[in-house]
């Protein structure tokens, strides 16, 4: 199985060597070189647990005392569904990564409740996590990259709603400290993540409580004139086990504050969370006792904007669940022309063809609504309007397209031996997730 892994990265970072060859981007941005280097390298139980310890952070160049910000596009005008050639470059590795290597790992990620280590060794080798970090620290983003990553994200939906969300997990981590983190936090902690071996890091903001509002959280950050304690506890923290880095969401008294908690911090403890669905992500609950974070972990309150940090990630978990809706969608337009019942395929049927184009139909929606905002997000416009529409309609129309699916398919719906039963546990989330991933 590993050597299987191993040959199937080998071929798409050979794959996207030739289209670099044959693109001039590269050229234009001046990013022939590193991409090349960097991609012929990758071509080659109760509150118990502790975290995982944290590697030593540290040792990027100066910036210069100034934090780096990636640039908006504004300058390329009204909304355009066109994709440039480094976004369709994406799109064919990553699907064709989706489909031949994430799908058919995914029936055994779930039931394990992990992702295979080879299967992370292969994205890594992707290289996603380039995209959040800026070139200066060692990543590949000259400007904001919002729709790409989105499109990065609706490609590994397509191979898997829980896989793609525990991949995509550190990546989240990344943008967020692009996005919004100090210059020194910047230099400490983005070099790390552009490495050859990038750390596992997660978001923590969702709590388990009723009718959760990310806007009055439970979790809290005190000052004690040295820094900050923190207490409280997070709920469907992604890879929380692994993760060396958490941002954590939590009430200072004056609005809401983003820290950076190093693994292996005391106070910190997990407690395993069975959930119906994002198995594979080994979702965790975090528990945070007096934990003690040094005020440069904060990031800066004059910077920082919670609530586009929030519209931000409702966008990610929209973008995953338009891949694996489409994903279902695909699966039961087959499963329908091929079952037969009665002397004709099913599809013949009025009541079963409606039902497959109101999935059609919802699926396109939702992907339009949230190109719609990404690409406002990425221009440097307002978007949060947009934002909540999207997450509206794919809170609603996700679930709606899980519960078809499972009936389209009858009996077989409810079997695992289709992958129906597996995408309408995943894509229930979108009702109740807040954040944890962050595009």
């Amino acid at each position: 199985m590993a050597q299987s892994f191993a040959g199937q990265a080998q071929g798409f970072g050979l794959a996207i060597l030739t289209q670099i060859a044959s693109s001039d981007w590269p050229d234009k941005f001046g990013l022939r070189k590193p991409m090349e280097k960097f991609l012929y390298k990758g071509s080659k139980t109760g509150f118990q647990i502790m975290t995982a310890a944290a590697r030593q952070f540290g040792g990027g160049k100066s910036g210069g005392g100034k934090a780096v910000r990636l640039a908006s596009t504004a300058e390329r005008g009204v909304f355009d569904l066109s994709l440039s050639d480094e976004q369709q470059m994406v799109r064919d590795s990553l699907s064709a990564f989706a489909r031949e290597v994430i799908r058919p790992a995914a029936h055994d990620a779930d039931a394990a409740g992990a992702v295979p280590a080879e299967l992370k060794a292969q994205a890594k080798d992707l290289g996603l996590v380039f995209y959040a970090v800026p070139e200066a620290m060692g990543g590949m983003a000259g400007e904001q990259t919002v729709t790409t990553q989105m499109l990065a994200l609706e490609d590994l939906g397509y191979g898997d709603f829980s896989i793609a969300a525990s991949l995509f997990s550190a990546v989240s981590v990344a943008n967020a400290l692009t996005r919004w983190g100090s210059a020194d936090q910047q230099q400490r902690y983005l070099p790390a993540f552009a490495g050859e071996n990038p750390p596992e890091a997660a978001l923590a903001v969702t709590e388990a409580a009723p009718l959760f509002d990310p806007m009055k959280l439970s979790t809290t950050a005190r000052s004690n004139g040295n820094g900050y304690v923190l207490n409280g506890e997070k709920a469907i923290v992604l890879n929380a086990a692994d993760a060396e880095l958490f941002l954590v969401a939590a009430d200072t008294g004056s609005g809401v504050g983003l820290f950076i908690v190093e693994g292996g911090t005391p106070g910190l403890s997990l407690r395993a969370l069975q959930g119906m669905g994002l198995k594979a992500a080994t979702t965790h609950n975090l528990k945070l006792e007096n934990v003690q974070v040094a005020a440069a972990n904060r990031i800066p309150a004059d910077s920082f904007d919670y609530q586009a940090f929030l519209d931000l990630g409702s966008l990610a978990w929209c973008s995953l669940a338009v891949g694996t809706a489409q994903a279902a969608l695909d699966y039961v337009i087959d499963y329908c022309n091929d079952r037969v019942a009665f002397g004709e395929p099913i599809s013949h049927r009025q009541a079963v063809a409606f039902m497959v184009a109101d999935i059609g139909i919802e699926t396109e929606a939702m992907r339009l609504m949230t190109w719609r905002a990404c690409a406002l997000a990425e221009q440097g416009k307002p978007f949060h309007r947009e934002a909540y529409l999207a997450r509206a309609l794919c809170a609603e129309k996700a679930m709606k397209i899980g519960t078809d699916s499972v009936q389209l398919l009858g009996g077989h719906g409810f079997t695992k031996e289709h992958p129906v039963e597996r995408w309408y546990r995943d894509l229930r989330l979108l009702g109740v997730m807040h954040s944890g991933l962050h595009i």
